[in-house]
């Protein structure tokens, strides 16, 4: 469990959510990780409900492409000022003067709402209206997925942002039931996040053509190849004992020193939305070692697609795609491969895991997630002004 930490913040009041048809949302993004498409979607969805939407982007600035894709969506407000990425900032006043920076852009804003998407902010600056938080990863759980026993000092402090950062906020959401239980008990909660399952807009709806399926099977991967929770190691060691191309798009390289180098596997780099559907659109076996996903935005594109899945045994996989999906411990390099093989060389399989995978992808689109989320919005609004004339 994870202590509070002290803070010397005084509740500050909080004005009634705009009297309107809508309102106003002001949201915290990252360009380099799976919350930029979160928030994308989730912003595409809510400006077809009137509801205006101010996106931060907090770390490094989006790409032109990622600048691209924000145009389609009308009534978006995006803002870069400049604050660290919680996650790999160095020092806790480099999160702290973050905090200050979106507390301050979002009353520029007139939010009516703000939804962080790093919990620890709310720990550290006072916020003029209504907090909801989403927890998409943290240290903690992190290590507890992939070390176990007691956090080094360099997480401690990362964690206790957290934990109160989850407490000080009016609602938390998680992604999946096994990621929300897993905060809760890392974090001693008393109860565990609301859970809304992310989702995606089809590619055909993000404008992306799908060609036509690959003649030969092959396997892919995508993801941040640097984060040790990716498994990128086992995949590498699955490409080298296997007859058919392992491809892998996604960084090599992330914050902090971490690097990847694979032996085996094809390294595609970072590619962009497009270039990853055409691979996808080849149908080719897709392949999640991760030992640590709270939800894994890659694997459902790749169901999506109507690729077949073949997932590490971990409580989200499971949880989200069970019997859709070939499951094996995550360290089992040897079976991988078999799996790999077995699927490759059977087409029937290939189709029949498939169209598992693409009809439990149906579940979880971006229009099911704006639900979820707005629904999440509409109690937090409910609670600070009972009387609010917001139109839902």
């Amino acid at each position: 469990m994870i202590p509070a930490v002290t803070s010397p913040l005084r509740p500050v009041a909080r004005p009634a959510p705009a009297r309107s048809a809508g309102f106003n949302l002001f949201m915290t993004v990252d360009a380099v990780s799976g919350i930029w498409q979160y928030g994308l979607d989730l912003a595409m969805e809510l400006d077809r409900h009137g509801i205006g939407v101010t996106l931060a982007v907090l770390g490094p600035e989006p790409s032109q492409e990622q600048l691209r894709a924000t145009r389609a969506i009308r009534g978006l407000d995006l803002r870069v000022p400049g604050a660290a990425l919680e996650w790999s900032a160095l020092a806790r006043n480099e999160i702290e003067m973050a905090a200050w920076m979106v507390a301050r852009e979002a009353e520029r804003a007139q939010a009516d709402l703000i939804h962080l998407n790093s919990p620890a902010l709310a720990a550290l600056a006072p916020f003029r209206a209504p907090v909801v938080a989403a927890t998409h990863g943290c240290v903690a759980t992190w290590w507890m997925a992939m070390r176990g026993g007691r956090l080094p000092p360099d997480l401690v402090w990362r964690a206790a942002l957290t934990a109160e950062g989850c407490r000080r906020a009016d609602l938390l959401l998680a992604p999946t039931r096994a990621f929300a239980e897993a905060t809760a008990a890392t974090y001693g909660l008393s109860a565990p996040p609301r859970v809304v399952p992310n989702g995606r807009r089809s590619a055909a709806a993000r404008g992306h053509r799908s060609p036509a399926g690959s003649a030969s099977p092959f396997a892919f991967a995508a993801g941040r190849l640097w984060d040790e929770a990716k498994n990128a190691r086992i995949l590498d060691g699955v490409a080298g004992r296997i007859d058919l191309p392992f491809l892998a798009a996604g960084p090599l390289k992330g914050p902090n020193a971490a690097e990847f180098g694979p032996r085996h596997l094809r390294a595609l780099g970072v590619l962009s939305e497009q270039d990853v559907t055409r691979w996808l659109s080849g149908a080719p076996i897709y392949v999640s070692a991760a030992r640590y996903e709270p939800f894994g935005l890659g694997v459902l594109e790749a169901a999506e697609a109507g690729c077949a899945l073949v997932l590490s045994d971990i409580p989200t996989h499971r949880e989200l795609w069970d019997e859709a999906a070939i499951f094996l411990p995550p360290d089992d390099e040897a079976g991988f491969a078999c799996a790999i093989e077995t699927v490759a060389a059977d087409p029937a399989i290939r189709a029949r895991l498939g169209a598992e995978a693409q009809a439990r992808a149906a579940a979880y689109t971006a229009e099911a997630m704006a639900e979820g989320v707005l629904g999440a919005y509409r109690s937090v609004l409910e609670r600070s002004e009972p009387c609010a004339g917001v139109a839902w």
